[in-house]
């Protein structure tokens, strides 16, 4: 006998009773049907139909019909062959949107997870732990950025990697995720400025403390606050406030994205055929990155946003490895056991143990500036790139900005100095005119009039 034959004979039996206690006025209608568990107007129908057919009338007549409603039988069991042969590994919600998006499939996922539990192919969730207050989200994109790392196999047959993902905190959305062999200084420069340079700056930045993001004195302590990092400096210098987290549970946002994307993302590169780690950053950033926002993304409380656009482009200098270095007698500079050549320049006719700043960006290019000059640009392998001798003005923005007149004061930006020939330089003596000086204006009277 089924569950639906007992829990109907129970319903029989005390239906007749409350039936019959109504009927002595013992008990109201509206008691009876609380007591039963339905409605004052079923349980009038109820005794209309049993004083009309008897028991036969207490039947419930939904039994044996099959609901018009209920999903074809068909499409249930090529569902479930899919899962079988295709998505064993995915999670019901991931599965489903494969199946809408892959395999014309209509059917709901309530059904559909119904229908895996019934096959035994899916486990029932387990019961969550007690309810924990989240932290609140800021109000404004861009008023505070997550980034962090998560090391896994991404991409079948090849190692785990380094999966660099940068978020923002009032929406959850994605703007940045990168693939890197290894999480450091040139991953965290090359993700923020994808960032900045798509949207501009922002407030924030909520990272952990991993050794290229600050410099612990003593293991287990609070970072520095005086001493920073390369990443540390450029966020100083950009006006971006650097925010440690001291626990895991305090990264929750990164946690909980990372353990979503551990499950779906392998998935993902694999249904798509991704082999290589450079088809996977250009996959992710042309498809993948736009569907999770699609599906995670939420709304953020307020409207408008925290971002400002940085007029001068600043960033492209100073989200890079920047060090000081003194220029050799041979006019070269020595940058991770390269010699880096200095061109002539009109700026002085030589640089020797002059003070410069190398700038390495995350591609492996090099610059050296003095100054605001950009003496010279090489690639990763220590070539010239190109000249780059400074023209009149060629400075940064901000003496760009400057009025005429400071701008004629300024020595090195002078406009003049470009119709000035180079000097010369050497044991080549002066011309005996240009070593005297002009007699004075009394003098040249007094011979004159003698």
């Amino acid at each position: 006998m089924g569950t639906a034959s007992i829990h109907e004979g129970v319903r029989r039996m005390r239906f007749s009773d409350l039936l019959e206690r109504t009927e002595a006025r013992e008990l109201t209608q509206e008691g009876a049907a609380e007591l039963l568990g339905v409605s004052v107007r079923t349980f009038q129908r109820w005794a209309e139909r049993y004083e009309a057919e008897g028991d036969d009338g207490l039947v419930d007549r939904r039994m044996g019909r099959r609901s018009p409603r209920r999903a074809p039988e068909e499409e249930l069991e090529r569902m479930l062959g899919l899962f079988r042969d295709k998505y064993a590994d995915f999670t019901v919600k991931h599965f489903h949107e494969q199946l809408q998006k892959r395999h014309d499939y209509v059917l709901g996922y309530t059904v559909t997870k119904l229908a895996l539990q019934a096959a035994g192919l899916v486990r029932k969730a387990p019961k969550r732990s007690a309810h924990r207050k989240k932290r609140p989200r800021r109000p404004l994109p861009g008023m505070l950025l997550h980034q962090d790392g998560s090391r896994h196999v991404w991409i079948e047959d090849l190692p785990a990697m380094d999966l660099i993902v940068t978020m923002d905190d009032a929406t959850s959305e994605v703007y940045s995720m990168l693939l890197v062999e290894e999480e450091g200084t040139a991953s965290t420069f090359l993700a923020l400025r994808e960032v900045i340079g798509e949207r501009g700056l922002f407030c924030a930045l909520y990272t952990d403390r991993g050794s290229h993001y600050f410099l612990t004195p003593k293991a287990g302590e609070k970072v520095s606050k005086t001493q920073q990092t390369q990443v540390g400096r450029a966020l100083s210098h950009l006006g971006i406030e650097h925010i440690a987290a001291y626990s895991p549970q305090a990264r929750g946002r990164s946690e909980r994205l990372f353990g979503t994307l551990q499950d779906r993302l392998p998935k993902e590169l694999r249904l798509a055929g991704i082999k290589t780690v450079e088809a996977a950053n250009a996959w992710l950033k042309a498809h993948y990155i736009a569907e999770h926002n699609a599906a995670f993304a939420i709304k953020a409380e307020q409207q408008g946003t925290a971002f400002v656009a940085d007029r001068h482009e600043a960033w492209r200098e100073a989200l890079c490895v920047i060090e000081e270095r003194t220029v050799a007698n041979d006019n070269t500079v020595a940058w991770k056991g390269r010699r880096l050549q200095l061109p002539e320049s009109r700026l002085r006719p030589h640089f020797v143990r002059a003070l410069v700043r190398v700038h390495e960006y995350p591609d492996g290019t090099v610059s050296v500036f003095l100054g605001p000059h950009r003496l010279a640009r090489f690639s990763a392998n220590g070539q010239q790139i190109s000249p780059d001798a400074p023209q009149p003005g060629s400075v940064l923005g901000a003496v760009k900005d400057k009025p005429w007149r400071a701008r004629k004061r300024a020595s090195l930006t002078a406009p003049a100095r470009a119709a000035v020939e180079k000097a010369r330089v050497g044991t080549e003596k002066r011309a005996s005119n240009r070593t005297k000086k002009p007699a004075r204006r009394a003098d040249q009277t007094a011979l004159s009039m003698a």
